[in-house]
């Protein structure tokens, strides 16, 4: 008896060390990019952001975890409520943030925990009512008539402690009860941070700072990283002369005010002011979260958008939007990436993307929004842009039958290994097309690919032909010399060899499958041709048009859901 129980004891302890082995999630570089590690393996988070009520009642959660697993979701990410877990001062209360945890191991998915603290969509309606009753002790921020704003002021020392307390305090307790489990794998510090209809604080303790000019320790970080800022910051000071310290009208330029015209920095001075200001706050708020538990730490950008108006405090003015990444890095070091909320359409996606896709700053989407468009779109940030994650808000407004992103999520779980293995080595791309833009060429490997929105084929004596798809999104990655596999529907591609062969004028399709994987394997469904095969040409009225491209065209299923297919060509 006495052996048993320590046999036992043995082979507990064991698996106490081996369970506690696994370093915790982390970002690691992978070729040109950053990859989020969960236990010890690269994840992709295939996301979704709840409403900011909704898991302010864990009765109210139970039935929403099953409805995520539905829409193929492995990570949900979800508010945490200063107000809810610190009701009174020094007094914790995580029940909600276990049943949270709880809740989502429940089902097998990960959580993003969102600091609601003391900013969210810039103002501090979060905060406990013993912070926002007491604005002698935690003061406010005030416009420029001198009124006091409904937000708390980064100028203050009490604000700040109260904040990192409540923000490591609640850390170390999901550390405690999940660091092995690796529950919550990422945290977002604040949201929205900035200040809404000023470009700064005009409360006398910010105004003095502002007189004071550039402090030293940003204009020590300019010089050292001088030639090798972001363009935009670069392009300002190197335009006032590379001024090494003065005001920051003699630094950065006087302001302008171009409200149409979001290509111009208005009110820059102010605006990278509060910048400064702002990712101070931040910067030792995530330190201090980061000392309790070292998780992923992300800031959200309410962006400056194409289309909408240029002037700072029409936008969070202290936020993080892509000009003012150089000053994030500079004072904010434990926040490891920086995302953008991104709601506009197509062409403003596109932009938001790639202003964030920067050197050192992984492509991460906590916020799109819902629609057949964006959740096409997501395939091509997954593949275009080697994205860390793509999130859609609101993801508890459907069912899983009528969300488009349940369908997007579905295949992007099939083929989740094969994105990691090939993010950051330039051998995927991403596919969006649309009636506006029905064509996109790109280099992958030897071959110029084409991607078309599908003409439905027209067949003599067939019923009469549907109607074409309005949008399409997709994936491909090269596997191999001649072979490909790609991801989506209702676009046909066309492979161009870059270099001619003199020897061997023609291309053909060696094979073509359509299948799925399997724990990472590649399964094979059907062997294509015929019919259902493309032949190496386009074809109408059956004949063949062009030998010198290969072609591969996705066949429609009865569930209208994305294919997968695996084909190689050949020359003669």
């Amino acid at each position: 008896m006495r052996f048993s129980s320590l046999f036992l004891l043995l082979l507990l302890t064991r698996f106490l060390v081996f369970a506690q082995a696994y370093k915790p999630p982390h970002l690691e570089k992978k070729g040109k990019t950053m990859q989020l590690v969960v236990k010890d393996k690269p994840f992709l988070v295939l996301g979704g952001e709840l409403h900011n009520s909704t898991v302010s009642g864990a009765a109210y959660m139970r039935p929403v975890w099953a409805q995520m697993k539905q829409k193929y979701l492995n990570t949900v990410l979800v508010p945490v409520y200063w107000e809810l877990i610190e009701p009174e001062e020094g007094k914790f209360d995580f029940a909600l943030v276990d049943s949270l945890i709880y809740g989502a191991r429940k089902q097998n998915l990960h959580l993003g925990i969102l600091w609601f603290g003391a900013f969210k969509t810039t103002y501090s309606t979060y905060v406990p009512s013993w912070i926002k009753t007491n604005s002698a002790k935690y003061p406010r921020a005030q416009n420029s008539k001198g009124e006091r704003l409904p937000l708390l002021s980064v100028f203050s020392e009490a604000n700040l402690k109260a904040d990192a307390k409540a923000f490591k305090t609640l850390l170390q307790h999901i550390r405690q009860v999940d660091e092995q489990h690796q529950t919550v794998i990422m945290a977002q510090v604040e949201n929205e941070v900035g200040i809404f209809n000023n470009p700064r604080d005009y409360s006398e303790v910010a105004t003095k700072a502002y007189q004071q000019g550039v402090p030293a320790d940003l204009m020590r970080y300019l010089a050292a990283n001088k030639g090798k800022l972001q363009p935009e910051m670069e392009t300002a000071w190197k335009a006032n002369g590379y001024q090494a310290s003065g005001s920051w009208e003699k630094v950065f330029g006087k302001s302008v005010v171009e409200e149409k015209n979001p290509q111009v920095f208005s009110y820059l001075p102010e605006e990278l002011f509060s910048v400064y200001q702002y990712t101070k706050f931040v910067g030792q708020l995530a330190a201090a979260g980061k000392e309790a538990y070292p998780i992923p730490l992300f800031v959200n950008a309410w962006p400056k958008a194409v289309g909408f108006t240029g002037i700072p405090g029409k936008y969070p003015s202290g936020g993080p939007v892509p000009h003012t990444l150089d000053i994030w890095r500079a004072n904010a070091p434990a926040i490891d990436f920086i995302t953008p909320n991104v709601y506009a359409s197509k062409q403003g996606i596109y932009n938001l993307v790639e202003q964030y896709h920067r050197p050192g700053n992984p492509v991460f989407i906590p916020e799109i929004r819902q629609g057949l468009e964006p959740a096409n779109l997501a395939l091509w940030i997954y593949g275009g842009h080697d994205a860390m994650g793509v999130a859609p808000f609101g993801i508890d407004d459907s069912s899983a039958e009528a969300d488009p992103f349940t369908k997007s999520f579905a295949v992007l779980e099939q083929v989740q290994e094969l994105i990691l293995h090939h993010q950051g080595k330039g051998t995927m791309a991403g596919i969006f097309v649309d009636t506006a833009a029905k064509s996109q060429t790109f280099t992958l490997k030897d071959y110029s690919v084409k991607a078309d929105l599908v003409v439905p084929r027209s067949f003599p004596g067939a019923a009469p032909t549907p109607k074409g798809a309005s949008l399409a999104g997709g994936m491909i990655f090269a596997i191999g010399p001649d072979e490909f596999i790609a991801v989506g529907k209702d676009y046909e591609l066309t492979f161009t060899p870059l270099k001619a062969d003199s020897q061997k004028t023609q291309v053909d399709v060696d094979y073509l499958e359509e299948g799925t994987f399997v724990a990472g394997k590649w399964r094979t469904i059907r062997r294509l041709n015929g019919d259902e095969g493309t032949g190496g040409g386009s074809i109408g009225s059956l004949a063949i048009k062009n030998t010198r491209v290969g072609m591969v065209r996705f066949q429609k299923n009865a569930t209208d859901d994305y294919s997968i297919v695996r084909v190689k060509f050949y020359r003669y």
